[in-house]
């Protein structure tokens, strides 16, 4: 494919931008304009930032062949305003959307990428997370205070019943089947195991997988091998 913007976009302008979301909250990113039209987001994990190693990684892939990106915080995330909630995956659909409404005067929007979130089964993996009798405590408590590598955070009962609501195996069937999707899944995830991408792959249509071999879920060794896949998926006229 060839190059999108001038022959060469290393060095692109940076731009801190602040865009309201549906709920008016102030979403902050930051935007890569290579001086293409074509532009990819890119949305990071949870209780994380649009700073995430992966996230800048695949900003710069991105960047080196001359398409636009944009990386922004979720609400209750990084600099965005609002408060972080453990299951606010739709909330989080409604920033998408105004992220996408704002881009979309401006820029051609080619692919979606996100880092993370990508259980199938969204029941799994909260026992170890939130720690043993999770659920008494949130009936006597209403919230749990943990604390992780990133600090302190809060998970109250509404948030994770929205996330416990939520049935991916259902969600994904409505995927349009006009829309490509493309996951890449480390071998050695030791946060969603890679069985759960074998899952998506059975179930969405017009799907295919790259497995790395021998990543981890932050791709700590390979950052450089992922935003080559990413780069390949989107300057590809087949997926």
């Amino acid at each position: 494919m060839a190059r999108q913007g001038s022959p060469d976009s290393s060095n692109s302008p940076e731009t801190r931008i602040t865009i309201t979301s549906e709920h008016g909250e102030k979403l902050v990113g930051i935007l890569h304009d290579t001086g293409s039209k074509k532009i990819v987001i890119l949305c990071h994990g949870l209780r994380d930032t649009k700073d995430h190693n992966t996230v800048v990684s695949i900003a710069s892939a991105l960047t080196r062949i001359g398409i636009s990106s944009f990386r922004f915080d979720f609400s209750g995330n990084g600099e965005s305003e609002g408060q972080f909630q453990f299951g606010n995956y739709w909330r989080e659909v409604d920033d998408l959307h105004s992220v996408t409404s704002y881009l979309k005067k401006n820029y051609d929007i080619i692919a979606v990428v996100g880092h993370s979130k990508a259980r199938f089964d969204l029941q799994k993996g909260i026992k170890e997370r939130l720690g043993e009798g999770f659920f008494d405590r949130l009936e006597n408590d209403k919230t749990i205070q943990l604390v992780d590598g990133k600090g302190r955070f809060e998970v109250t009962k509404d948030s994770l019943m929205d996330r416990l609501s939520i049935n991916m195996s259902e969600e994904v069937k409505k995927i349009k089947p006009d829309s490509r999707v493309f996951t890449i899944h480390g071998s050695n995830d030791e946060v969603i195991p890679v069985e759960d991408a074998y899952e998506f792959e059975k179930v969405i249509c017009n799907h295919k997988l790259h497995i790395i071999d021998g990543a981890n879920h932050n791709y700590t060794l390979h950052n450089d091998k992922l935003a080559s896949v990413v780069v390949d998926v989107i300057t590809s006229s087949h997926l």
